[in-house]
């Protein structure tokens, strides 16, 4: 083959090859006629070596082997072009199999040698020798772009270890190789055309000679920096019995690779390879791997190897691969299967019985009185929703639950409710029964925050809430962090004025009025809402709630949740006097009666631009009126600012603060929680 004759610029077929005479070994006529059959299945050549009768240099021919039954092989020359010429000229020496790391040396008897082939009859024994610690892997489809100061030569990947790339580059006019420094680093990438797989700084070990055509050895910088930036708080690895493996086409060589997995957590994993056949390269990644639990499941990701480490004793490497991304079930089942190694009584999207959970919700108090009579005028609606929600394991939603015994201890839930941002709600314990099984749920929702954050799938910029402020428990925690990192844009806290508006019979159409008018937002709209928030606050809120222009953010989560059959559909407003300039921004949000028990997800929220021209008497209408519009009999509203609410007078019933945590901060976030824990536990 091509690759096998090229190999020749390194590795010269002559007594003094650097061949590793420590693992040099004798190869039985037997076992000769077997390679050789080999390689002939595989349509593969060996090289035929002769040596000059006048200068005495080296001459290699390519031949392809035919089909060996017994002592004499037959081999048809590749290419003919001057081949007289170059036998008349040469005597023969010997014959190479070259297999990655180790050559098979042949010193067979002429049988007969022509213009078309070479007749020989194999000795007794042949000798396979190893030239390299590590096997070189042969590749082909894979295109090469190299670049130094500007100048970009492409070409092809001819094959690969570990820790060498060998790549064969063309110049092309007016192109020329000494516009190479091979002293200076270089820009170098794979792939297919299709996708990328591989780019780095590496350096020029040697390199052939050439005009138009030359084969270059290189060797990564040593430099390749982790996909992510690390983090202080690292998701839990665990080791499984038994352990899974990971199974994959090698993006460089096309070749099946299957390794047993050593640990794993729910942002990657790591392996083990032998060093001689090591095919993992730091900066590498895999498209599809497929995660293979047993007999249990599987599941596949897109993958990147992050780092390779030499255990020298053991004659291994251990890499470590980051997943970049999983479809969002296939990770729920992988962190359910994590969480029970890790903690027994933990459980992630399990499959719930409904009338315990009801009974959970009454007995700790987290449906109150006041709450259950909103429950109870929607019972039926209550209980269809929650049904789907903790039975059919849909991707916009998660619940977190510590059980023992068969007994539900404590629960808290997350529901993606805008395009990248994740709502967390419904946190409840029973003290009666453990006293740790807040935390172990808050917990839980911690770390499936730090193991999914970084996957595409799962959206996952922000996590918020809503809470009161005399709610103890949040205000310690959520509220908490963001009053102690003291950073708006890693965690922010905005207070909204809580209150219900009754659907009026006799409203107008709410675009109607003769002293105000609601129109869609516009771009410009949005922008001046976040100047002013960014001038009021300069938090989060704007990031979480999707309240930058962008026409196709809610598009995206409403196609989820019609996917699932649930509700989900939001109306941006501005509204202004009649020709005058902008008061407020409203946005009415349609969902599942439910979905949050406070209603928060299905609710109108009014963010006032003018707190002294959006009078109480203006407003008021307003909110009647689009309550009306959207055939509500009664919608929550939250005021931004609460402020305004005080200012205009206007009753409300609570304040409810929301909290929102960047997810680029989440270091900071655990580093508080595990303070807060040691606190609550002393």
């Amino acid at each position: 083959m091509e690759t096998a004759r090229k190999l020749l610029h390194f590795v010269k077929p002559d007594s003094n090859l650097p061949f590793r005479q420590d693992n040099e070994k004798q190869i039985n006529r037997q076992r000769l006629i077997n390679r050789l059959n080999y390689v002939n299945f595989q349509d593969g050549t060996v090289l035929v070596n002769f040596k000059h009768k006048r200068y005495f240099q080296n001459v290699t021919l390519e031949a392809k082997p035919q089909p060996c039954e017994d002592d004499t092989l037959h081999c048809y020359w590749v290419d003919t072009e001057d081949i007289e010429k170059k036998l008349k000229s040469s005597n023969f020496e010997n014959l190479f199999i070259v297999d990655g790391h180790k050559l098979v040396v042949i010193e067979p008897t002429v049988v007969k040698v022509d213009a078309t082939g070479i007749t020989v009859r194999l000795p007794e024994t042949g000798r396979e020798l190893s030239y390299r610690k590590m096997r070189r892997h042969q590749c082909s489809g894979i295109s090469v772009q190299l670049s130094q100061n500007s100048a970009v030569f492409t070409g092809t990947l001819a094959d690969f270890n570990a820790v060498h790339f060998r790549v064969d580059l063309q110049a092309k006019p007016p192109q020329t190789f000494q516009w190479i420094d091979h002293e200076s680093p270089v820009v170098v990438s794979f792939s297919d055309g299709k996708e990328t797989y591989y780019s780095a700084i590496c350096h020029i070990v040697k390199q052939s000679h050439g005009a138009r055509e030359r084969s270059f050895v290189l060797e990564p910088d040593g430099q390749h920096k982790p996909r992510f930036r690390t983090k202080a708080y690292r998701s839990t690895r665990q080791q499984l019995l038994p352990s899974p493996n990971v199974v994959f086409d090698h993006p460089l060589t096309d070749k099946i690779v299957d390794l047993k997995i050593v640990d794993i957590s729910g942002t990657g994993f790591s392996v083990e390879e032998s060093v001689e056949n090591s095919v993992l390269v730091p900066g590498l990644v895999v498209p599809e791997a497929e995660l293979n639990f047993g007999n249990s499941f599987a599941t596949r990701c897109r993958v990147q190897v992050v780092f390779r480490k030499v255990i020298e004793e053991e004659d291994v490497v251990r890499c470590g691969l980051a997943i970049l991304d999983m479809d969002v079930q296939d990770h729920v089942n992988l962190l359910s299967l994590l969480y029970q190694v890790h903690e027994r009584n933990s459980y992630l999207n399990n499959r719930v019985d409904m009338d315990k959970l009801w009974q959970f919700f009454f007995e700790t108090g987290f449906i109150y009185p006041k709450k259950y009579a909103f429950i109870k005028a929607n019972k039926a609606k209550f209980r269809s929703l929650y049904e789907k929600l903790y039975t059919a394991s849909p991707r916009i939603a998660r619940h977190f639950i510590y059980q023992d015994k068969g007994s539900i201890l404590g629960h808290m839930a997350m529901v993606r409710f805008y395009e990248n941002a994740w709502l967390i709600h419904h946190h409840a314990a029973s003290k009666v029964e453990s006293n740790r099984a807040g935390l172990v749920v808050l917990n839980q929702i911690g770390r499936f925050i730090n193991d999914s954050h970084r996957l595409h799938s799962i959206h996952l910029d922000y996590v918020f809430c809503y809470y009161r402020p005399d709610n103890k428990f949040p205000h310690r925690v959520f509220g908490g962090v963001a009053r102690h990192l003291k950073d708006p844009q890693a965690s922010s806290l905005d207070p909204m004025a809580y209150l219900h508006v009754q659907r009026d019979e006799n409203a107008a159409p709410a675009e109607e009025s003769e002293e105000w008018q609601l129109t869609p937002a516009t771009h410009e709209d949005l922008r001046e809402l976040s100047r002013f928030y960014e001038n009021h606050s300069g938090g989060l809120m704007i990031d979480a709630l999707d309240l930058h222009p962008n026409d196709s953010a809610d598009e995206d989560i409403a196609r989820e949740y019609a996917a699932i059959d649930f509700k989900r559909e939001r109306h941006l407003l501005s509204l202004r006097k009649k020709g005058g300039h902008l008061l407020a921004v409203v946005t009415v949000v349609l969902s599942d009666v439910g979905l949050n028990m406070s209603d928060l997800t299905n609710c109108i929220k009014v963010f006032v631009l003018d707190q002294e021209e959006l009078s109480k008497e203006l407003l008021q209408p307003v909110l009647k009126q689009l309550v009306h519009k959207f055939e509500q009999e009664e919608m929550p509203v939250l005021l931004y600012p609460a402020a305004y609410a005080d200012a205009q007078e206007i009753e409300y019933e609570k304040t409810y603060n929301l909290w929102v945590l960047s997810m680029n901060h989440t270091d900071e976030y655990f580093s508080y929680l595990d303070r807060l824990i040691k606190t609550v536990k002393h």
